[in-house]
């Protein structure tokens, strides 16, 4: 199934330009494929949700949007918003120099949040530090910043913090400050809200929709992916929804057909997705 990119009222007529586009994606391991042919278009402006069963895939094609990956047919082009025009370019060219560029102007919220050891300023201030080459007294600035618009505490004692400390609701926040810092184009969010507690899960849900449309109403593109089983979290955004599914894009469409859809494979997913999305794994067979 295919459709126009719907999120947040955009159609066919007037599209955005492409954020991202893969073509004939396939990467096996060890002779078991993982992905099987994916094509897919991400406009830019878009909020897209990324689902599907444990093994599908959806994390190998995370991995391959962000170039973590190499696929063995296919390619996965990105808008290089460096360059005039932001021309497509493919990952795989790449060297680690310009992918390392390509990286400034994305932002990743990994599932299990990636903090580093250190406090919480240690974890903001590292890439500004290291890509633009920021002062402390500057970077300072933006960490007040960017903890207030997730919530958080902005004060010497919170930034001095150290991470261990944080719970998890707090320390998922302080993941999405951390990628706000760098004020990216495009956010990814791997499984942004499994495990949490009903609050914080709605917490961060929050923070999802207000990083994507107060940027858009700022006067910049963002482009949001996120792959989640949150049924909550598709309810409040009502995202372009993208089903894999044995290593293939089996569905893409508005999040209305997806919930109604009586497909065999869509309907025992839509049904398990409150207990993947508790972090728990269904028994074999």
């Amino acid at each position: 199934m295919s459709a126009p990119d719907t999120s947040l009222g955009e159609g066919r007529n007037g599209e955005p330009p492409t954020e991202i586009l893969i073509e004939g994606l396939h990467r096996s391991f060890n002779g078991n494929d993982a992905l099987r042919g994916v094509n897919l278009t991400i406009r830019r402006n878009a909020i897209v949700a990324i689902v599907g069963g444990s093994g599908c895939g959806k994390t190998v094609l995370l991995n391959h949007i962000l170039g973590l990956m190499v696929p063995d047919q296919g390619r996965v082009q990105v808008a290089d918003h460096d360059k005039d025009g932001a021309p497509l370019v493919d990952l795989a060219a790449m060297n680690s120099n310009q992918l390392d560029r390509i990286h400034t102007r994305w932002g990743v919220v990994f599932q299990n949040n990636a903090l580093f050891s250190g406090s919480v300023f240690d974890n903001i201030a590292l890439w500004l530090t290291e890509v633009k080459n920021m002062q402390d007294h500057e970077i300072r600035h933006i960490a007040r910043t960017v903890l207030d618009a997730v919530a958080l505490p902005s004060d010497d004692g919170f930034l001095g913090l150290d991470v261990h400390d944080l719970s998890g609701g707090m320390a998922k926040r302080l993941a999405v400050a951390r990628a706000l810092a760098m004020k990216p184009l495009v956010i990814f969010y791997d499984e942004p809200t499994t495990g949490l507690d009903p609050t914080s899960a709605a917490q961060v849900q929050d923070l999802i929709v207000s990083t994507h449309v107060e940027f858009r109403e700022a006067g910049f593109d963002r482009t949001t992916v996120i792959i989640t089983h949150d049924k909550d979290l598709l309810s409040r955004l009502r995202p372009r929804t993208v089903m894999v599914h044995e290593g293939r894009v089996f569905f893409d469409g508005p999040l209305e057909e997806f919930e109604k859809s009586k497909s065999p494979h869509i309907r025992p997913y839509f049904d398990i997705m409150p207990i993947l999305q508790q972090g728990h794994k269904l028994p074999e067979g």
